[in-house]
């Protein structure tokens, strides 16, 4: 499994190149050139062990070091090339430009680079910096281009130093007069056998976002320095609104011609639609890897390239995701680098990484925790390069419909042997998780069941650590809350997980039609899009001292409300609560401990579109309580049994056969079906 350099004919293999805006859109300049004069190593100050420092020191690192300096869109020659108007300075100490030392370091067989940039112009100052893990920067080298309109430099760097973190990166300064630069590339000597490149099976799930997707194939399909690199790009079309009728599909598909395949058939969720096409992949045989990519994402297309090649560099086989960018602030970071804390097996963060970062405020040269190497537990398949060897081994998807597929099989291969990089410098622009409404709407079945599923299967602790304590508690603030939908949603999740792992496959066509039909029966489930339907807000007394307590509860205060906020919902609802609703919560206050002092409240949803009525009721609640209260109980004396059997049955609900089995009434029906010579549709 594991590969090592051995002594031999070398080649010189491309490892990244300078590369600017595809478009032209200046909102995401700062992740390829920094304009600005910055001092470098921002970040000087010590930050103290109490959480007072931390928020401190976390507030500090946000405030803004840009001068507002920016690139002109003239500047921009080509797809390398950039304009350098007379003595200005530039930095390639960008996202996109600066080159990850330290991943290439511990991940691959490269122990040393070669920079060379190419320079027109006469009187340019080229200066190569490299950083250390903490941030702190050193100059390497410093050259000055002559009289000559064009000059080329090479650098000779090693990796050596980047054990823990760091970056190589350049800066140019014009002299008298304005400089081109025109190119640059970071190239390695690799052994003979890992001269040729592979090729990557680009699957593309998608459900009613026609124009979205079509717009993205058109974007792949116009990079030409893509195409080898593409062996097919299949889209799994499980919609109504097809990618066929958008007015945008026509010139995609001209674009990718045959490397572009449709498969059709029903809504199995991103891990039904993943699964088909890394099937697919297996079966065909003739990629190296298969790409998980979301259809409503912009691509930045060298990130495959880069994706490809740290692959096939890599020690050994290795899953290589890219990081997510908000497709609504374009600069900011939403998805670094993620892991799965182990005791209470939840996604989070990688430690040291701050979320929500706005590389427009603050670059990566002034960015001291950006220089730290993250490893991660697993890549979210809105980006994530998988070697073929590895579905081999390991299995394809989970059928979970959506929801802990890319974490379970990031933590299963980790289990095997193959690690997961999350690989800077390869990235989307996508919809970020804090604008959706995933934690209360049938997103929450998804969310409790695969949970309890990749926890039976792969938490280290007996009883799954804290797993069940945390699922009741979320079940209790839940129901203060007067959120029965989501309520009956996981006690729904949990029964399915309790009927073992072979119903998995069998619920994955219908169930979310179920689950949506189950929730239209509760009003806090019924959003509204106009505000005038909900009566208007009347208080049964003002608040007091016309205060509303709107602020985040102390600690103490708010242990004292866990504790009493469940007995106040068995009183009598007051009268006027059952005509008129008692408040009105935006989405960004709707917290348990703010709910819970009302009967009844028109909630805001976080994506902004709509509102609910929360209305309290006691019967249900005890009823619900009772039920939350004996199924934690019944998981947590069975723990063990069940993940015997989730584990023992994990490499047959995963196998190519039994999936296979699940796609049978589609493939079944493109098989009757005689394929039109026009048409790329399986």
């Amino acid at each position: 499994m594991t590969s090592t350099t051995t002594t031999g004919p070398t080649v010189t293999r491309l490892l990244q190149r300078q590369v600017l805006p595809i478009d032209g859109d200046t909102d995401v300049f700062r992740l390829y050139v920094d304009p600005e004069a910055s001092v470098l190593d921002a970040d000087k100050y010590e930050v103290g062990s109490s959480r007072a420092a931390q928020n401190m020191n976390s507030a500090q690192m946000r405030q803004s070091t840009s001068t507002g300096v920016s690139i002109h869109p003239d500047q921009i020659l080509d797809r390398e090339a950039l304009l350098l108007p007379a003595e200005q300075r530039i930095s390639f100490g960008s996202y996109f430009n600066a080159f990850p030392a330290s991943y290439w370091r511990r991940y691959t067989i490269v122990t040393d680079v070669t920079l060379t940039l190419e320079i027109e112009g006469a009187g340019a100052t080229v200066t190569v910096y490299r950083s250390m893990a903490n941030g702190r920067s050193q100059r390497v080298e410093t050259v000055t281009t002559g009289a000559e309109p064009a000059s080329s430099f090479v650098f000779d760097l090693t990796l050596k130093p980047f054990v823990d973190g760091g970056w190589y990166w350049y800066d140019v300064v014009a002299g008298e007069q304005d400089v081109v630069v025109r190119s640059a590339e970071w190239t390695s000597e690799v052994p003979e056998h890992r001269a040729a490149h592979g090729t990557v099976d680009l699957c593309i799930t998608t459900m009613n976002r026609p124009d979205f997707v079509a717009k993205l194939l058109g974007q792949l399909g116009t990079t030409p320095e893509l195409r080898a690199y593409l062996d097919e790009v299949m889209v799994m079309e499980q919609g109504t609104q097809l990618m066929q009728d958008s007015e945008f599909y026509p010139a995609a598909a001209e674009s990718l011609g045959d490397t572009l395949r449709v498969i059709v058939q029903g809504n199995l969720g991103g891990s039904g639609g993943y699964a088909r096409g890394q099937l697919e992949s297996v079966r065909k045989g003739t990629a190296t890897y298969a790409m998980m990519m979301d259809d409503d994402v912009i691509c930045e297309p060298e990130g495959i390239i880069r994706s490809v090649t740290f692959g096939d560099l890599a020690r050994r086989p290795t899953i290589v995701g890219g990081h997510m960018f908000s497709i609504y602030a374009r600069t900011r970071l939403h998805s670094f680098g993620e892991v799965i804390n182990p005791w209470r097996f939840w996604w989070l963060s990688a430690p040291g990484v701050f979320q929500d970062w706005d590389f427009g405020a603050r670059n990566l040269r002034s960015t001291r925790w950006l220089h730290k190497r993250v490893d991660v537990d697993f890549n979210g398949w809105f980006m994530c390069l998988i070697p073929r060897q590895v579905l081999d081994e390991i299995g394809l998807s989970l059928p979970l419909f959506l929801k802990w597929d890319d974490s379970e099989f990031g933590l299963r291969a980790k289990a095997a042997g193959y690690p997961t990089v999350s690989l800077p410098g390869a990235a989307v622009w996508h919809i970020p998780w804090t604008d959706k409404n995933d934690a209360l709407d049938w997103q929450a079945y998804f969310h409790q069941r695969n949970r309890f599923v990749a926890a039976l299967l792969h938490s280290a602790y007996e009883r799954g650590g804290r797993m069940v304590r945390e699922s009741l508690n979320h079940q209790v603030a839940h129901l203060v809350s007067m959120q029965y939908s989501t309520v009956e949603l996981r006690l729904m999740a949990m029964e399915d997980v309790l009927n073992g792992p072979y119903g998995l496959h069998e619920l994955l066509p219908g169930k979310l039609a179920e689950v949506n039909a189950f929730r239209k029966q509760f009003t806090d489930a019924q959003l509204q899009t106009d505000p005038e339907i909900f009566p208007a807000v009347r208080r049964h007394k003002p608040p007091r001292k016309g205060k509303d307590d709107s602020g985040v509860p102390s600690r103490s205060s708010m242990l004292i409300r866990a504790a009493t906020m469940p007995l106040r919902q068995l009183k009598a609802v007051r009268q006027t609560a059952m005509a008129n609703p008692e408040a009105e919560i935006p989405a960004m206050d709707a917290k348990w401990y703010r709910i819970a002092r009302y009967d009844s409240a028109v909630v805001s949803m976080p994506d902004g579109n709509s509102a609910a009525l929360y209305e309290r009721d006691p019967e249900k609640f005890r009823d619900l309580m009772k039920r939350t209260l004996e199924i934690h109980a019944r998981f947590q004396r069975e723990w063990p049994r069940l993940a015997a059997e989730y584990r023992a049955a994990l490499g047959d609900i995963t196998s190519p056969a039994a999936w296979e089995k699940t796609f049978e009434p589609w493939t079944t029906e493109q098989a009757a079906e005689p394929e039109p010579v026009e048409s790329t549709t399986t």
